[in-house]
C-alpha cells in the first residue's frame, strides 16, 4: 500500500502525452556485419515531440513522462516556454517492485503476514538490508530473513512514494512564468537503445540466349527499425539515416532502474548437499529478459514481434509486393530514408518497411579464386567462389544509394526460388561496382600445381574444370610479380588476373612463372 509523498512548495505539473512524434534512427557505428544487439541496440535516435502543458504563475517543475529510457538529458531542448528552461534533469528511477525495494534500502517497511490456518494477519516492522537482485533480505526483531521464504503469505507496505520514483522515464525541467498560461511545447532529444539495418532479398533470373554469365536480379530491401526501450512511439513520423555522422563518443550512462522482483530462498540442506542451480542463491542476479531475436529477412516475416508493411506475394515471387516504400532523400553527405506515412514502432520490437524495389537489374555471374588459397594443397581440386558483379547505375537498373546490409540470394528452379547463398553488401554509392560473393561451386573447380623450380624462378600450372551444362566466366588472381607477360593475364585493379571463358563441361589450363629474389 502506498501513500503519496508530500508535495514541495514548488508547483509540479505533469505534461499530457505526446501529440505529434518524429523519430529519426541512426545505425550503430562500427557494428559491421554483426546483427542488431538483441538486449540493447547500440544505435541512437533523434526524437521530436509536441505536448500541451498548463503552466501556473511563478516557478514550477514540469515533468515530461514517457520519454525514451535511453535519453541523453544534456541533449534535451524545450521550446515554447514563456521564459525558457532554468534547469533540466532525467528521473532515472522507475516505479516498479524492484524500483521500490531499491529506493527503500536501509529504510523501514511494514511486513504483513497471514496465518494459513487461522486467517489472522500480523504486522511487523522490518528494515530492507539487501535487494532487489536475486532476493530481498529483511531485518526484524527476530533476526534476518528473506522475503517470502517462511511459507506464509506476506507482503510489504511502504510509508510513501519516493518523490524521485516515476512510473515512466521522465524528464523534469524548472521554469518560470509571470502568469498562468497554456502552451504547446516542442521537446527534442537524443536517445540510445535504437538501431536499424537493411536486409536484401535478391532473386537471380538467367536470361535465355544471353552472353555467357549475363543475367538479371530482382532486388528488394527491407528497412528494419529496432526499439530496445519500454516506450512505444505511436503514429510517429519515422526516418532512418544512412552513413557515419561525426558523433563525439560519450561515456556509458545508467539505464533507468525498474522491473519485477526475482526472489530466491536459501536451501535447507547442508552446503555439500545442495546441487548448484541457477537462481538457487539469493545474491545471484537473474538473467536479463530477452527482447527479441534478429531474424533473417525471410524467416522474420512471420515473427510475432515484427510488424511488416507489405502485401502477399505470388508463389514464384520471393519478395512481397510493396505497399509502402521508404523514400530516399539527401542530408548533406548522408542519406535519409523517410517512411511516407506515420507508423508505430513498438516497445522492445521491430518495424519493417520496404526500402528498395528494383526488378530486372543487370548482373554478371562469374567464378573467382586466388592462387594463394591453394597453398599447401599441391594439385588439389578446390571449388571456386560464385560472384555476382554489377554496376550501381540507372543504365544497369539500379542507380541509387545502397546502404550496407546482409544479402540473401535466391535462384529460380523447377521447384521455385531456392537459396543460393548469403553475402554482405557494403555501402555503395551511385556509380560504384557491386560484388556479391554467395558461396562456392562444386561444379566449377581449380587446382594449382608447381611444376618446376630453379634458383631464379618457379613455374606453375592452373587447371580449371567446368561441370556445368553452360559456359562460365572465371577470374583467378595471381598476387605476384610474373615473369614475362602471359597473354591471358590482365591487371584488374592492379592485380594480375587470369580471365577466361570455360566451355560447357570443358576445362582450361594456364602456365605462369614467378620471379624469385636473389
Amino acid at each position: 500500500m502506498l501513500s503519496a509523498a508530500p508535495v514541495a512548495a514548488q508547483s509540479i505539473t505533469t505534461s499530457d502525452g505526446p501529440e505529434n512524434v518524429s523519430l529519426t534512427v541512426y545505425r550503430a557505428s562500427g557494428r559491421g556485419e554483426a546483427p542488431i544487439n538483441a538486449n540493447w541496440p547500440q544505435g541512437y535516435a533523434l526524437v521530436t515531440e509536441t505536448r500541451t502543458v498548463s503552466i501556473p504563475a511563478g516557478e514550477s517543475l514540469i515533468r515530461f513522462e514517457g520519454v525514451a529510457e535511453g535519453m541523453f538529458p544534456e541533449s534535451a531542448i524545450v521550446t515554447g516556454l514563456p521564459k525558457g528552461v532554468r534547469e533540466k534533469n532525467r528521473d532515472a528511477r522507475l516505479l516498479s517492485p524492484s524500483g521500490l525495494v531499491d529506493a527503500y534500502l536501509k529504510r523501514e517497511v511494514m511486513l504483513t503476514r497471514t496465518n494459513k490456518a487461522t486467517g489472522k494477519t500480523r504486522e511487523q516492522r522490518a528494515i530492507i538490508t539487501a535487494g532487489p537482485s536475486g532476493g530481498v533480505v529483511l531485518q526484524t526483531d527476530e533476526g534476518y530473513e528473506a522475503l517470502r521464504c517462511t511459507g506464509l503469505p506476506e507482503r510489504m507496505q511502504y510509508g510513501g512514494l519516493p518523490q524521485n520514483l516515476s512510473a515512466k522515464p521522465t524528464l523534469s525541467i524548472i521554469t518560470q512564468s509571470d502568469a498562468p498560461v497554456t502552451v504547446k511545447l516542442t521537446l527534442t532529444y537524443m536517445a540510445s537503445g535504437f538501431d536499424w539495418q537493411a536486409n536484401y532479398v535478391a532473386q537471380a533470373k538467367p536470361v535465355s540466349g544471353a552472353a555467357t554469365g549475363k543475367g538479371k536480379i530482382d532486388f528488394f530491401a527491407w528497412l528494419t527499425l529496432a526499439n530496445g526501450g519500454n516506450q512505444s512511439f505511436v503514429n510517429a513520423n519515422t526516418m532512418a539515416i544512412a552513413g557515419e555522422p561525426n558523433r563525439v563518443a560519450r561515456g556509458a550512462q545508467p539505464r533507468p532502474t525498474g522491473g519485477a522482483l526475482h526472489l530466491s530462498c536459501w536451501p535447507m540442506q547442508r552446503t555439500h548437499q545442495v546441487p548448484f542451480r541457477p537462481g538457487y542463491y539469493p545474491d545471484a542476479p537473474p538473467p536479463p529478459a530477452p527482447m527479441y531475436e534478429m531474424a533473417s529477412p525471410v524467416a522474420a516475416l512471420g515473427a510475432e514481434d515484427l510488424i511488416v508493411t507489405g502485401s502477399r506475394r505470388k508463389a514464384d515471387q520471393l519478395a512481397p509486393v510493396a505497399v509502402v516504400v521508404a523514400e530516399q532523400e539527401n542530408v548533406g553527405d548522408l542519406k535519409l530514408y523517410r517512411i511516407p506515412e506515420p507508423v508505430t514502432v513498438n516497445a522492445k520490437g521491430q518495424k519493417q518497411v520496404a526500402m528498395i524495389v528494383k526488378p530486372d537489374t543487370a548482373f554478371d555471374r562469374l567464378y573467382t579464386a586466388n592462387v594463394d588459397d591453394a597453398d599447401g594443397g599441391e594439385g588439389q581440386s578446390r571449388p571456386m567462389t560464385i560472384l555476382f558483379r554489377g554496376e550501381n547505375s540507372k543504365e544497369k537498373g539500379l542507380g541509387l544509394p545502397m546502404p550496407s546490409g546482409q544479402v540473401m540470394l535466391f535462384e529460380d528452379s523447377d521447384y521455385g526460388p531456392l537459396l543460393a547463398g548469403q553475402s554482405t553488401l557494403n555501402d555503395r554509392a551511385i556509380g560504384d561496382e557491386i560484388e556479391m560473393a554467395i558461396g562456392q561451386s562444386s561444379d566449377v573447380r581449380y587446382a594449382v600445381s608447381r611444376i618446376s623450380e630453379t634458383g631464379k624462378r618457379q613455374r606453375y600450372r592452373v587447371d580449371v574444370t567446368n561441370a556445368r551444362n553452360e559456359p562460365v566466366n572465371v577470374e583467378i588472381e595471381i598476387p605476384y610479380e610474373l615473369r614475362g607477360k602471359p597473354s591471358q593475364v590482365v591487371k584488374v585493379d592492379g592485380m594480375p588476373t587470369w580471365k577466361a571463358t570455360i566451355a560447357a563441361n570443358g576445362e582450361a589450363t594456364l602456365y605462369y612463372e614467378l620471379k624469385l629474389e636473389n
